[in-house]
């Protein structure tokens, strides 16, 4: 019998999860199954439990569950600690349930593999909701010389902020900072759009000198073709990459974590591109 994984969300059909986990077990040879499971809104926790009284060995957990996988866990990892929500649960041999997030790891290692450099980068983040959050540790372990949160509602960046600063990396330490869109200054080198409002037409009001000479643009979410963010980087000289590889990449580390084997990302985000 094969061990037994799924995606956890409400509504899942959507999830590309059970497509890359597939062709992952595939190249590495493994022997697992893993579905998307739709859990009730109001009972998360008996979803997990349900999973795993049946053979469950893990999960991932998206939107809107990350929160209520924190809670569920008795182990959790540095980086989940710092996100305050995990996406992915690991049923343990003493019984116990371990949670960590791998969005953070996802998104800078398809940064990488962009060739996109983040030490001492200036980096701008827009939004400041869980996705922002999960992702903020391991930008910073990257190294960069600032980085700066934008939000519709300052308040909110401000205090994103706060609870991330200060952080020592090595030789120097990364300025952490928050306001609201209207209060943006200065040029970047790096800017990574958190929000989802692109894919729905709307952009947030960005200035014209928001992204360095030849800076970088990078949507966390994607599609067939361009979301509207960065229709807007590209048209001002921007270097683009949208989501894709940071879905990928941080299924990648979900894949390692229960399976202690680390697939090649390449091939399975050219099959996922050409099939968008």
């Amino acid at each position: 019998m094969s061990d037994r994984y799924c995606v956890f969300g409400h509504p899942v059909g959507h999830s590309r999860s059970p497509r890359i986990h597939a062709l992952f077990a595939e190249q590495c040879g493994q022997a697992m199954s893993y579905e998307a499971i739709e859990a009730p809104r109001e009972d998360f926790a008996g979803a997990w439990q349900a999973f795993v009284a049946a053979g469950g060995c893990g999960a991932n957990v998206t939107v809107p569950f990350k929160e209520e996988g924190y809670r569920v866990a008795d182990v959790l990892s540095q980086r989940a600690r710092r996100a305050g929500a995990v996406n992915t649960l690991i049923h343990g041999r003493d019984g116990r349930t371990y949670a960590d997030t791998t969005d953070g790891v996802g998104l800078v290692r398809d940064l990488e593999a962009h060739g996109v450099t983040l030490d001492d980068a200036r980096i701008l983040v827009l939004g400041a909701g869980g996705a922002v959050r999960g992702v903020l540790d391991p930008l910073l372990a990257a190294g960069p010389r600032a980085l700066h949160i934008a939000n519709r509602t300052a308040e909110k960046a401000v205090s994103l902020a706060a609870d991330f600063h200060p952080q020592e990396r090595g030789q120097h330490q990364a300025r952490v900072t928050g306001s609201g869109y209207d209060a943006l200054e200065g040029s970047f080198d790096v800017v990574i759009n958190g929000t989802s409002a692109s894919l729905g037409g709307e952009l947030p009001p960005l200035p014209e000198t928001l992204l360095a000479a030849e800076g970088v643009a990078y949507d966390m979410m994607y599609a067939a073709d361009p979301t509207v963010f960065l229709q807007w980087a590209s048209a001002r000289g921007a270097r683009t990459i949208d989501g894709l590889g940071m879905l990928v990449e941080q299924a990648a580390e979900s894949f390692f974590l229960w399976r202690h084997v680390r697939p090649d990302t390449a091939p399975v985000r050219d099959t996922l591109r050409r099939e968008l």
